[in-house]
C-alpha cells in the first residue's frame, strides 16, 4: 500500500483502560482547531464503520467497501492471511490517505509493541494507565503489560504518560522520547466536581490553565482522561489551545458506552467497562452521580471468557444489587450466561439468566423501579447490543 502511514502525523494512543474515551476526546479538541481528523478505534459498538472517523463521523458504506476490497486485492502477495484487524487497521490508514487528513488518532488494540497500528510513528504517544488486563497474551506480569505498551512510544516522540505507578518507572525510562510528560508533574486534572449531566474540571498542562471547563460525561476519571488528551493535543501543537477552543470541543464531547445515560425512568446507564480496574472505576462513578437519588440497583451483565465471573461481580458490587440479569455478548467467546448467574449466586444475589442482551434488557427494564438503576455492562459487545436494541424497541 506505500506506507500510507506516513502520509500524515499520528497521535498514537495505548493503554488497559480510558484508551478509547481519550481517543474521542483528542479528536475533539483537534476537530475544534480547525484539522481534519481521522480516527481509528476498537471495537465498534454497532456497525463497523464506527471504527474509522473523519472529524467523529464514521467511514461511509461506499468508502469502507472501497479499502477494504483494496486490502483483498493484496492478499495474494501476503506469505499469510491477515487477521480481522490487521485488514481493518490497514484500511484505515489507507483511507486517512486517501482524504488526506491532516492527522490521524490511532487508538492500539491490544499491547502495543506487536500490534498492527505499531506501523506507525507517532510524533505523539499516550499511555493512560496499566493495570492486569489480557494478562496471558502480554502478561503475566504488570511490568511484562507496560513494556509492551511503552513499545508504541518511537524515536523523537513526545510521550505522554498518565500512568503513575513508581515500580513501572523505570520501564517508562527507556522509551527513547524526546521528551516525557508525566501526569502530575506536567499536567494534571486539579479539582474535578460532579455537576449537572456531567462534571466541572480545571485541567493543567506544561503551557496553560483551563478552569472551570464542563465535560458533559460521568466519572471523576474522565477528569484525568481529559487531561491527558489537552496535554497530547499540546504536545502535538507545540503550544497550548486557546481556552475557548478547550471549552466547545469538550462542551460537545459525547462517548458512547462509557457511562451512557440512555433512559431516566428508570435510569438505564451503559458502560463498557470490561476487567476489574474498570469495573470498580464505574460502580463508584454510578454510587457518586446517582446513589442519593436511586431506590435500587439492577445489574444487566455479559462478560467474555478468560474473565473470572465472581471477581467482576464483586467489582460491580453486585451484592448490593437487588437482581443480576446475566446474558451472552453476541461473541464467540461470550462467557455462558449460566455462569455468570452461578457467580452471582455465589455472591448471594438473585439473578436470571437471559438468551441475549435484548432480553436481558427488557427484563430489567421491565422489573426496575421508577427510581432504581439498571445498569448494563461487562463488555463493549454487550453496550453495543443494548443501544441497537433500545433503538428498534
Amino acid at each position: 500500500m506505500g506506507d500510507p502511514q506516513h502520509t500524515y502525523p499520528v497521535i498514537h494512543i495505548t493503554g488497559t483502560n480510558g484508551k478509547g474515551s481519550v481517543a474521542r476526546m483528542v479528536t475533539a479538541l483537534l476537530v475544534a482547531r480547525g484539522l481534519r481528523t481521522g480516527t481509528y478505534t476498537s471495537p465498534h459498538l454497532e456497525r463497523l464503520n464506527e471504527r474509522m472517523a473523519q472529524d467523529g463521523e464514521p467511514i461511509p458504506d461506499e468508502d469502507l467497501a472501497e479499502v477494504i476490497g483494496a486490502v483483498a486485492d493484496l492478499e495474494p502477495l501476503l506469505g499469510s492471511p491477515p487477521t480481522h484487524f490487521e485488514i481493518l487497521t490497514a484500511a484505515a490508514l489507507r483511507w486517512f490517505a486517501d482524504i488526506a487528513v491532516d492527522v490521524a488518532v490511532v487508538e492500539v488494540g491490544l499491547g502495543g509493541r506487536w500490534d498492527a497500528t505499531n506501523v506507525a510513528d507517532a510524533q505523539v504517544a499516550v499511555l493512560t494507565n496499566v493495570s492486569l488486563d489480557h494478562a496471558e497474551t502480554i502478561g503475566p506480569a504488570l511490568t511484562d503489560i507496560a513494556t509492551e505498551k511503552v513499545g508504541i512510544v518511537k524515536p523523537g516522540a513526545t510521550f505522554v504518560l498518565s500512568e503513575t505507578n513508581p515500580s513501572l518507572r523505570p520501564i517508562f525510562d527507556t522509551a527513547p522520547a524526546n521528551e516525557t510528560w508525566i501526569r502530575g508533574t506536567d499536567f494534571r486534572c486539579g479539582a474535578n466536581r460532579l455537576a449537572h449531566e456531567g462534571r466541572v474540571v480545571d485541567l493543567f498542562t506544561p503551557g496553560a490553565a483551563y478552569e472551570g471547563v464542563f465535560l458533559p460525561v460521568h466519572g471523576p476519571y474522565q477528569g484525568d482522561n481529559a487531561a491527558v488528551a489537552l496535554a497530547a493535543v499540546e504536545a502535538f501543537f507545540g503550544a497550548p489551545l486557546a481556552p475557548e477552543v478547550v471549552a466547545e470541543a469538550f462542551a460537545a464531547l459525547r462517548l458512547p458506552g462509557r457511562l451512557e445515560v440512555v433512559t431516566r425512568h428508570p435510569i438505564c446507564v451503559l458502560d463498557g467497562a470490561h476487567n476489574p480496574a474498570g469495573a470498580l472505576a464505574a460502580t463508584a462513578a454510578l454510587d457518586e452521580a446517582f446513589g442519593p437519588v436511586i431506590t435500587g440497583r439492577i445489574l444487566v451483565i455479559g462478560l467474555l471468557q478468560g474473565r473470572d465471573p465472581v471477581e467482576m461481580l464483586r467489582c460491580f458490587d453486585a451484592g448490593r444489587a437487588r437482581l443480576v440479569v446475566a446474558c451472552p455478548p453476541p461473541s464467540p467467546r461470550a462467557l455462558p450466561a449460566a455462569e455468570v448467574a452461578a457467580a452471582a449466586a455465589e455472591l448471594g444475589t438473585d439473578s436470571e439468566e437471559a438468551d441475549s442482551v435484548a432480553e436481558a434488557l427488557a427484563t430489567a427494564l421491565a422489573l426496575a423501579g421508577e427510581q432504581e438503576l439498571v445498569h448494563v455492562t461487562g463488555s463493549l459487545y454487550v453496550v453495543g447490543a443494548a443501544r441497537s436494541a433500545l433503538r428498534t424497541a
